[in-house]
């Protein structure tokens, strides 16, 4: 169904119908900007190698060039294209993926300067829990940009904490500023993943959101 110049997919979230992936795919590829569940908040995104998609997420997000996004692999062989994992990294990351984890790694030449940290050439790499997410970066072949949609929809609202907005509101404060969006059926989620910067040889968890006791327990040392 189509409401305004924005397109909803109902995608079933554990089983997710070849067709409607299929028809996000392809508008992805076209220079879409969506708005998505994963295994934890929706997100907003696109396909990684589209320049005009990345800057319409940063106008979206107003977020200044020198700020990295996020963005989401499949696997850690993946991940291991768009970023340079050590010995130690590996080891963490085979034990969280996937999951609610981001993790900061140095970038490959793969990786757009419009996505990096432009001085660290760093950026926040996940491969989350989430049947929709996985099956479009496997059908789109790239990775999708995936930056948090609350704060987008609460931005100019009033609210002042994530955590009051509904799902439906959220879809309206969206509609009209993204090309499609995928209803999964579920309730909304509110909790971000947690952050482990990898760049060095010892993990640092710098943000605490879902799964950090885990992450602890795999060597983690909190910032």
């Amino acid at each position: 169904m189509t409401i305004a110049s924005t397109t909803v997919y109902r995608i079933h979230p554990q089983n997710p119908q070849s067709r409607e992936i299929e028809a996000v795919k392809n508008a992805l590829q076209r220079g879409a900007v969506i708005l998505y569940p994963t295994d934890t908040v929706y997100a907003i995104g696109c396909d990684l190698t589209v320049k005009s998609a990345v800057q319409r997420v940063r106008k979206l997000k107003q977020l200044a060039n020198d700020k990295p996004l996020t963005f989401l692999c499949s696997s850690l062989s993946n991940i291991a294209d768009y970023a340079r994992v050590s010995d130690s990294a590996y080891r963490i990351i085979r034990r969280l993926i996937p999951g609610p984890y981001t993790f900061l790694l140095p970038t490959t030449k793969l990786v757009p300067r419009l996505v990096m940290s432009p001085k660290r050439k760093t950026t926040g790499i996940r491969v989350p829990d989430s049947p929709i997410s996985l099956a479009l970066i496997e059908a789109l072949g790239n990775p999708v940009i995936s930056t948090s949609a609350l704060s987008v929809a609460v931005q100019n609202q009033k609210y002042k904490d994530p955590s009051q907005l509904s799902k439906v509101e959220l879809f309206d404060q969206l509609e009209g500023l993204v090309d499609g969006i995928i209803d999964n059926g579920l309730e909304l989620q509110y909790q971000v993943s947690s952050i482990l910067d990898l760049t060095s040889d010892q993990a640092v968890l710098t943000r605490k959101g879902l799964g950090w006791e885990q992450a602890i327990a795999w060597g983690a040392e909190p910032l």
